[in-house]
């Protein structure tokens, strides 16, 4: 099984939606998928911040509050919150 690229993705992402919507969007869509998968799995920042930790990922409620707040969080921190939420997939079509 071949790795898959952050070019990889980027070239999914630009075949999904163009390449013609800027930084701060993409920072809202990413900053609303989080919060409605949290929402939807009825997780609060709190109890994120517990998964992750019992993960092995030192997050406290506040550094989790500020990552999702600002929209802007690393590519680790998405797939670590996806599996400590128990979300076992992710479709780019599902961006609002």
């Amino acid at each position: 099984m071949k790795l898959r690229t952050p070019e990889d993705h980027l070239t999914e992402i630009v075949e999904a939606y163009g390449d013609n919507i800027g930084r701060e969007e993409w920072v809202r869509k990413a900053r609303r998928y989080i919060k409605r998968e949290l929402k939807q799995s009825d997780v609060t920042y709190e109890e994120l911040a517990r998964r992750l930790r019992e993960m092995g990922i030192n997050e406290t409620t506040g550094s989790v509050g500020a990552k999702i707040g600002r929209g802007l969080f690393p590519t680790w921190f998405f797939f670590a919150t996806m599996k400590a939420i128990g979300s076992e997939e992710f479709r780019l079509k599902d961006l609002r």
